[in-house]
Parts: C-alpha cells; structure tokens; sequence
C-alpha cells in the first residue's frame, strides 16, 4: 500500500490488489515506529495521522521475574517523532489507502486474490485473480509481489528461500483493560512463560510466547490451564481471563525467519515479509517493509513512468535493502536462541541476565535498542516528487 502510494504520487499508474473485502484483520503487529513516523512527517501527513485513535509510547520495557526495567527509551532519537505509535494496522492501511486515492493513477482492488503469475517472452508480464464477479488478468510492467510470509507470488516465481529458523510462535488474544493497569507496554517473563502486553488504549493486545509447534499440546491441556498460565506470568490479569472462553479467541502466529536469495526477476520484484519473513521481537517487521517501499520507489518510479524497469534496478533495490534486513534478522536469531529459547525451556525460577540489570542501572544505554528498534539500519527517506 504504502508503495502504491509513492508511485501514484509519484506519477505512475498502479493498481493495488488486496484479497480480502477490508483491511480488518486483527491479532497483527500493530507499531508504527519512528522511522515510519518521519516518511509521514516528509510526506506532510504527519498531524493527519496523529488525529487517528492511536497510542504513543516513549519508552517500552520488560519484566523477567518481577524485575521491571526500561528496555528503550525513544526520546534521544534524532527525529520528529520521539516514540513509537501502537494502532490497529487495518487503520493505518486505510489511512494510506485514502491518501493514495487522492492521485487518479492509483487504483485499489479489493476481493482480487492473486493466484499465478503470467508471463511472456521469459519475464513476468502480469497476474491473474479470482473475484466474486469470476477471474480476472492485470498486465504490468512490473509486479511486486507484497503480500506476505505467506506470499502466493514467491511461491509462483520460485525463488529460493533461506531459511534462517524460528524456534517460538505466538498465540494473540485481546484482554479488557482496567483502571490501575500500568500504561507502557511490557514483555513480562518467567521461567517456562512469555507475554507480551500492548496497550490498545481499551484492551491489551497480548501475545503468549510458545515453543514451536506446541499449540495442540496446550490446548488438550485445557483452556482453564491456559488462563491459569496467563495469571501465573502477570498476576492482575486474574478476573478477566474467563473472557478467553473459546479457544476461537486465541489466534496462532507460526513465526517464520526467513529471507528470498534473490528478489527478483524479470518483471517481478518481492519486497516485504514475501522478500524476508520477520520475527516479531521488536515489532519491525511492518516499518522494515515500508523502509523497502519507500526505496523502490525512490529507485522505480522514475524508469516506470518511463516503461524502463531493467533487472538491474531491480536487484538495487535488494542492494539497498539487503543488508538492514541481514543485520536485523542476525539480532533478532540471536535474541531468540540466547534469551527466548532459555525462558521458554526454564524451570524454577528464571535468573535476570546481565544486559536487563546493566539497562536498569545505566539510563543512557537505553538509547541502544531505542536507535535499532525505532529507526533500524539504513533508515530511508522520500526522494520521490509529487507529480500532479
């Protein structure tokens, strides 16, 4: 969408497909972090967007075994917006949709679900979707595959997959929030036990952190255990865990880390989680793929208004993205076999480890993950003109 976006604005005819019939799709990641907030701010959509129901968080933090600490503090960082925004994403999607809607080369599709790929002479030449009103086939000079870790476009292109592992999943579920509840969002741990709380202004968006592939253990175990593990990690919540009453409430994340080797071909480009699958530790997987949108279009938009998209461009595009996304998935695999893999197999109790008691102690390290998390490696900026 937001690709879409800088095109349209950009002067180039685009056509953004979306399968469903919204955008409202919930138990998503749902931060908008200071990187993203300044492409608003060069945009000039900053104060527009800031009027949209959103919460904004200067500092987040964690408690392992009922040590709280600070984990970043965003107010050091050197842009407009010193916090990180949490909002539902279908209203972030449709805040960038009408904007997008404003320049008439820019068309939304919805209930347009991409099946396959079409080509001709060797290069991607299209897609071809199905509809309620029967199939459909779009001509393109260049599609971008932007559709997900479960993209239907690389699996239709073929690209080979680098598998980085993701030894965890996630289980979403949404808890009412009550006057006396802390108001920054936390990631609270103990031996054995993982969740993280994000403040929605009226619930918690809350994710429970599991070992892969042990849903279907938990769930024999009871939904009376389950609310039982819920209270056990963060005490406060007992009272309101009866309102998880069906196991339909409680959605399941397969967390994948992966990347494409290559993404691209002639005609086709995949930027987003379809190019690099994110963990969801730090939230970054929804401002990473912006970060690649605003350069592909940076990159793009000139040669597609000019119908002279060479492979090349293409795999700068990748150059320029390649890297961040290396050095953020080498983090985030890092983190999560060195802390997550060692709470999620404890027993008894868990002991702090060194960098959250060096966090507490020592405020101006804070700015360390504040700089990763909100603004990540190579952050971009918009060099695409307004063409009207």
């Amino acid at each position: 969408m937001m690709l879409g976006f800088l095109l349209a604005r950009a002067g180039v005819d685009v056509i953004v497909l979306e399968k469903h019939a919204d955008f409202f799709r919930d138990f998503r990641g749902d931060t908008i972090h200071p990187s993203t907030l300044e492409l608003l701010h060069e945009l000039g959509l900053l104060e527009e967007f800031r009027q949209l129901p959103l919460q904004e968080a200067q500092t987040v933090g964690g408690r392992i075994e009922g040590f709280e600490f600070t984990m970043a503090d965003f107010t050091h960082l050197p842009t407009v917006c010193k916090f990180i925004a949490f909002i539902p994403q279908w209203d972030f999607l449709d805040f960038v949709a009408r904007q997008a809607k404003r320049y008439p080369t820019f068309r939304l599709l919805l209930e347009h679900e991409v099946t396959e790929l079409t080509w001709q002479a060797g290069r991607v030449a299209g897609v071809k979707a199905v509809t309620p009103q029967g199939p459909v086939e779009v001509e393109a000079e260049l599609v971008v595959g932007a559709d997900g870790r479960s993209s239907q476009v690389r699996e239709q292109s073929k690209l080979e997959v680098i598998d980085r592992g993701a030894p965890f999943d996630v289980l979403w579920l949404r808890l009412p929030q009550r006057e006396g509840d802390p108001g920054q969002s936390l990631g609270h741990f103990k031996a054995g036990k993982a969740l993280v709380m994000i403040n929605r202004r009226d619930y918690w968006q809350c994710g429970y952190l599991i070992a892969k592939g042990m849903f279907d253990e938990i769930k024999k175990l009871g939904l009376a255990a389950f609310q039982e593990d819920l209270v056990e990690i963060v005490p406060v919540l007992r009272g309101r865990v009866k309102e998880l009453d069906t196991w339909d409430k409680i959605k399941l994340l397969t967390v994948q880390v992966n990347r494409l080797k290559r993404w691209h071909l002639p005609g086709l480009l995949c930027i987003g989680d379809a190019a690099h699958a994110m963990s969801p530790m730090g939230g970054v997987g929804i401002n990473l793929a912006i970060q690649d949108a605003v350069a592909a279009a940076n990159l793009l938009a000139t040669p597609l208004r000019k119908k002279n998209v060479t492979e090349q461009l293409l795999h700068a595009v990748q150059q320029r993205r390649e890297l961040p996304t290396r050095l953020i998935q080498a983090l985030q695999v890092f983190l999560q076999n060195r802390f997550l893999l060692r709470v999620l197999r404890g027993r008894g109790k868990m002991e702090v480890p060194l960098f959250p008691k060096l966090l507490a102690r020592f405020p101006f390290l804070r700015r360390i993950p504040a700089r990763v998390i909100g603004m990540g490696f190579r952050p971009e900026h918009v060099r695409t003109p307004e063409i009207v």
